[in-house]
């Protein structure tokens, strides 16, 4: 019997008050669900939580444990609110110092801004035994220590950071997908769905429904790890459709 295939994954902890008042709408999730799932890494779980040393400790230990990495956005600037790393420290029992090479990076780009003030050598510290994420657009790093990756919130940064890892992970294969999409109730075949799912090994079929122009639908999308399973079960879900004397979408509705 053949070995399950290695399912690598992720969880992403945001971080910051603004996020959780409202006054700031989140845009990271999605590109780094998106860029996990290129590097062939499920995203599996967010958390938001303010900043708040316990809170975010808490949350630290139970994801990292949890999951083959974790990800956190949020809280790494030159503010005294900005605890992220003092939190993922204090969450691994290690002293929070100042990383030489991040010293040299913060001096190189702010020698015509001004030069390396208090408040920016605090874009500086990590972790004790931290490594450097480099950023090229601000000049501040991100860190990684173990299977944390402390990136950015703001999200063209945490852009950057994540393009600096690219390839750098270990995972599996990407998740494929392919939409069928279907002016019929999902309730009229949620039975259905489950049966040609569980017909298909490897393939999950996640079912979005919707109500447009007096019509009331639903798109299903086919994920799987293997090409080939993924064409076999979107061509049965849309043959078993139209043997219901439904109208199977490609691409989706």
């Amino acid at each position: 019997m053949a070995e399950p295939e290695r399912i690598w994954t992720a969880a992403l902890l945001v971080i910051g008050d603004e996020i959780l008042s409202g006054r700031t709408q989140d845009k990271n999730v999605a590109q780094i669900a998106l860029w996990l799932n290129i590097q062939g890494i499920r995203l599996r779980e967010v958390r938001v939580v303010a900043d708040d040393m316990a809170a975010i400790g808490d949350a630290v230990n139970a994801l990292r444990a949890a999951n083959d990495y974790l990800f956190t956005t949020g809280g790494i600037g030159p503010t005294h609110d900005d605890i992220t790393v003092d939190a993922v420290a204090a969450a691994l029992g290690l002293p929070v110092v100042i990383h030489e090479g991040a010293r040299a990076i913060l001096e190189a780009h702010y020698a015509a801004r001004g030069g390396v003030t208090e408040a920016r050598l605090r874009m500086a510290r990590v972790p004790q035994g931290a490594g450097l994420i480099e950023n090229p657009m601000s000049g501040a790093p991100g860190i990684h220590i173990g299977n944390i990756m402390i990136l950015a919130g703001v999200p063209h940064i945490a852009a950057m950071m994540l393009d600096s890892l690219t390839g750098t992970l270990e995972g599996g294969r990407p998740v494929v997908s392919a939409t069928i999409g279907c002016n019929v109730p999902e309730s009229e075949v949620a039975d259905m769905l489950a049966a040609t799912e569980r017909a298909h090994d490897g393939c999950q079929i996640g079912s979005y429904p919707f109500f447009r122009d007096g019509q009331t639908g639903a798109n299903f999308v086919i994920r799987s790890t293997d090409v080939d399973r993924l064409k076999a079960c979107e061509d049965d879900l849309a043959t078993r459709l139209i043997d219901m004397g439904y109208e199977p979408v490609a691409g989706g509705i």
